[in-house]
């Protein structure tokens, strides 16, 4: 084989498996969690059911009350926020800041009573949301999902390249897996035809997941800025001090002040207790607008300066965002969510769907088959490989020709890491030390294949 044929079928099948070999673990966990992340809303509500099925409530006391008792229970703790009960039968949840964090205060809504409370970080999904963006380790790890990402993409780009049928004598083994060939054949099959249905689904997945990564976030933004579409205050967030959990731990400083560590539960400065003199009229003027539950009556902090009203339900495209007057209680502005940029409204459709709260269960069905699926492909490749893999050998295809990089593949891995800073860096790293290390070494580049057919001889 010539060395201008390069990339030919057994180079691209090269990084198909060290692509795999890098992200299957990642997927895996990543697919287990976002699986289990679809079913949020009914996690939630069984975890709470206890303050939602509370005995009716025919004359609720007001927020402040509410809020007051809360405050009682935790000294030293700041209001933050006040989510509307959903219902005459569901705790008010009361939203306090302090210098260990939020915390998430349950509060019948006609006695005043103080049902339970828990750290806003350590409600269940609020873990499941950690461990699969940032593999509970802050933007560290969001930075390892967001290359395991970006390698995946490969992945699945590759696979879809090795499918393509070009000898291919009908359908068998291309839109279905031949079942009776053999297991070897089987499992080529199998790994091949799902790989295939789902590439589109999982490629969508991981692009409207990076928004919310550490180093892609921030890269986004700064392309925004230097293309004049930025805006002031974007509906998601992409480090962990930002997030849900957090908004209110500096309510008297700027977005980072305080903070000691990406992800970290590194105490902040709490600042002045907010006016609550006319959290009533706030409360009911944001209830009158009967928005998407949850909805949140905020507190100044961090960025904000203003008490908002807030819908902060996963189906983004719905929510509206209102700011309150603190003196008369009245709506001072409202946003839209067609009052949006054209980038945040792709965004935001692109993460509702990610999350599958876009349009119902037919959403969780697309989401839960691809996560599904790509578990699948992890599992089928593992076996494909030790079924093929021989003694002594890490049992990557062998090198068969000279690369020499052509013009069109060039462009792509340009491409690639023009649209992906992470990929690229990645992608130098394992360049230069195959190259300056492995290469350099008998034992390791035998076992990791990397030997010419010439170098071999």
């Amino acid at each position: 084989m010539s060395a201008s044929s390069w990339p030919d079928y057994r180079a691209v099948w090269r990084w198909h498996f060290y692509a795999g070999l890098i992200c299957i673990p990642f997927v895996i966990v990543l697919s287990l969690t976002g699986c289990v992340y679809l079913f949020k809303p009914q996690i939630e509500a069984w975890t709470e059911r206890s303050y939602n099925s509370l005995n009716p409530t025919q004359n609720p006391l007001p927020p402040s009350k509410l809020i007051d008792s809360a405050l009682l229970s935790f000294p030293g703790s700041v209001f933050a926020g006040y989510e509307l009960p959903a219902n005459n039968q569901s705790a008010a949840r009361v939203i306090l800041a302090s210098e260990k964090g939020n915390q998430r205060v349950y509060v019948h809504p006609g006695t005043a009573a103080v049902l339970g409370s828990i750290p806003e970080d350590q409600r269940i999904m609020r873990l499941f949301f950690r461990l699969h963006g940032e593999l509970l380790m802050g933007d560290r790890g969001s930075n390892i999902v967001e290359t395991a990402a970006c390698w995946t993409i490969v992945l699945l780009l590759s696979g879809v390249w090795l499918w393509w049928p070009r000898s291919a004598k009908g359908l068998a083994g291309v839109l279905y897996p031949r079942f009776f060939a053999g297991s070897r054949l089987f499992w080529r099959d199998l790994h091949a035809v799902v790989g295939l249905w789902v590439t589109g689904l999982a490629l969508f997945l991981l692009l409207t997941g990076l928004p919310w990564a550490r180093f892609w976030g921030d890269y986004f933004k700064t392309v925004r800025q230097v293309t004049g579409t930025a805006v002031a205050r974007q509906d998601w967030s992409n480090t962990a001090e930002r997030r849900p959990e957090n908004a209110g731990k500096a309510p008297a400083g700027g977005e980072h002040s305080g903070h000691s560590g990406h992800g970290s539960s590194a105490t902040r400065t709490v600042g002045p207790a907010p006016d609550l003199t006319h959290i009533d009229h706030m409360v009911a003027t944001v209830a009158a607008l009967q928005l998407d539950a949850p909805v949140i009556v905020s507190a100044p902090g961090g960025r904000s300066k203003k008490w908002t009203g807030k819908s902060d339900t996963a189906n983004r495209p719905r929510r509206v965002s209102v700011d309150l007057d603190p003196q008369s209680g009245q709506i001072s502005g409202r946003q839209n969510f067609s009052d949006r940029h054209w980038i945040d409204r792709a965004v935001a459709y692109g993460i509702a769907a990610h999350e599958g709260q876009l349009f119902g269960w037919a959403n969780v069905a697309l989401g839960l088959l691809t996560g599904l699926s790509l578990i699948l492909l992890s599992v089928s490749g593992i076996i494909m490989w030790w079924k093929r893999r021989d003694a002594g050998v890490l049992g990557a295809p062998k090198v068969l020709a000279q690369p020499q990089l052509s013009g069109g593949l060039l462009a792509i891995i340009l491409l690639l890491g023009l649209c992906f800073p992470l990929f690229a860096a990645s992608l130098g790293s394992v360049l230069l030390l195959e190259w300056l290390v492995l290469r350099r070494i008998p034992a390791a580049s035998h076992w990791l294949g990397l030997q010419s057919p010439a170098a071999a001889a």
